[in-house]
């Protein structure tokens, strides 16, 4: 049976390579970090995925994986960068709306993984419940709740990026 997990979680991650990568950039904002990511969430599947008992899991578990890592290594990057200066605009909460990508980060974990998995990877609320481990009404619950913060970030700026309270 373990011989046939590691087969199928093979299988999965050569022809899911694209949309791992796609949300591993889209958390780590770079092509060599998101690369970075993918190569290191392949390497934990092909280490663990003996511990699946069922290979219908397999999918869900990679992609839970490949958040989960770049969480890991986004946090690693903010223990390194705790000198941070506090005159950058990012850190300030100022976006730039024509990155919907910054303006992502006004939310907060899970709400976050929620929206790209809905957004980006169009997965089915069913589907993000099975890999965040949530029932389908928290999930939706989540992510009506981070599109309206969402929304609340982009009235509070005009069109030319100046806040307008």
């Amino acid at each position: 049976m373990k011989d046939i997990i590691e087969k199928e979680a093979e299988k999965i991650l050569l022809e899911g390579y694209e949309k791992y990568y796609r949300l591993a950039y889209s958390y780590m904002g770079n092509e060599a970090d998101a690369l970075d990511a993918v190569q290191e969430s392949a390497l934990k599947v092909i280490r663990e995925c003996g511990k699946v008992k069922e290979k219908s899991y397999l999918g869900t578990w990679i992609y839970r994986i490949v958040i989960n890592t770049c969480l890991d290594m986004l946090r690693k990057r903010k223990k390194e960068t705790i000198g941070i200066d506090k005159a950058d605009p990012k850190v300030q909460g100022d976006y730039n709306l024509d990155d919907p990508m910054e303006l992502l980060q006004s939310l907060e974990e899970p709400d976050k993984t929620i929206v790209k998995l809905k957004i980006f990877e169009e997965l089915k609320l069913s589907e993000i419940g099975e890999i965040l481990n949530m029932n389908v009404n928290t999930v939706k619950a989540r992510l009506y709740r981070a599109f309206k913060k969402l929304r609340v970030e982009l009235e509070f700026h005009n069109a030319d990026g100046k806040e307008r309270r």
